[in-house]
């Protein structure tokens, strides 16, 4: 006799069926009805089928904000991972001293964005700054609202030390999982502290890497309120990204349509470089 199976279990998952609707699909949907319609007002919008998505992806202005924004994050990537990586293997594993690194190592992640920004616009000012002073007595000529490079290093170093923490913990908390046993038997083989990376930690720091390379590509790409806060945007448009470029369409120029169509691709180019990222590293760890 064939049991009735109880789908009574249903109603326990329904809860979260619910708010992922209110939280993530419905703002969605309404996203992309904006998208394919011309608003005037309140009732008063007409269907432009794909045209949003035609005027966006000839933009000049975007395309910039795009090339822009892969750049940092690139730079972000190649910069942060090595960083944190570094630390995290420098960093002590018992004792009084181990707790404290991980306390300072906090600290920055705690800071809100806005805070942050405010903080190094301060830091990296050349008459009151200590950064920004610092390097003009040097004899750098320092001036990240002048300059185009100079505000794109501060940009980038601003999210170095905000976030390369985070990179730390995780490649920590990583290598703190690998068991004792291979350490001891690297100790018998004698093999070199380059060796061990390479064969034993390395390895080991593959799951935790994917997490720590999806995060902080994510990241990168929909940064928004620390470039805004500590240039503006400037000097002219060279530190402009994609958030800022969106947030000024709808909001500063109420263009409706044109930025609910951006929102989508912006949404979908995370999403494909993501899967991209996911995929090629999940390939190679399968391969070796």
């Amino acid at each position: 006799m064939n049991k009735v199976p109880n789908n009574k279990a249903w109603w326990l998952v329904l809860p979260v069926f619910i708010l992922v609707a209110f939280s993530a699909l419905i703002p969605l949907m309404t996203v992309v009805n904006y998208s394919v319609q011309d608003i005037f007002g309140p009732g008063n919008a007409y269907y432009v089928g794909l045209e949003w998505f035609e005027s966006v992806l000839a933009d000049e202005r975007l395309q910039d904000s795009l090339l822009r924004q892969f750049i940092f994050s690139g730079a972000v990537l190649m910069i942060q991972i090595p960083l944190g990586i570094g630390i995290a293997l420098m960093m002590p594993t018992t004792g009084k001293r181990a707790s404290l690194c991980l306390i300072l190592l906090a600290i920055p992640l705690l800071i809100p964005w806005n805070v942050v920004g405010t903080i190094w616009q301060i830091f990296g000012r050349g008459d009151i700054g200590l950064f920004g002073w610092g390097l003009n007595e040097l004899g750098f000529d320092y001036n990240y609202t002048a300059n185009t490079g100079d505000a794109w290093a501060t940009v980038l170093l601003m999210d170095v030390w905000h976030w390369t923490p985070l990179v730390a913990l995780l490649c920590y908390s990583g290598l703190r999982a690998i068991p004792e046993a291979f350490y001891q038997a690297a100790e018998i083989d004698r093999a070199s502290k380059w060796a061990i990376f390479r064969y034993i930690q390395l390895p080991r720091l593959k799951s935790v890497l994917v997490i720590a390379v999806l995060l902080r590509f994510m990241d990168s790409f929909m940064i928004y309120t620390e470039p805004f806060v500590l240039t503006g945007g400037g000097p002219g448009s060279s530190t402009t990204f994609l958030s800022q470029t969106l947030t000024t369409m709808a909001i500063g120029q109420f263009d409706i349509g044109r930025a609910a169509a951006f929102s989508l691709i912006y949404f979908l180019i995370v999403l494909l470089v993501s899967w991209l990222f996911f995929t090629a590293i999940t390939h190679l760890d399968k391969q070796k």
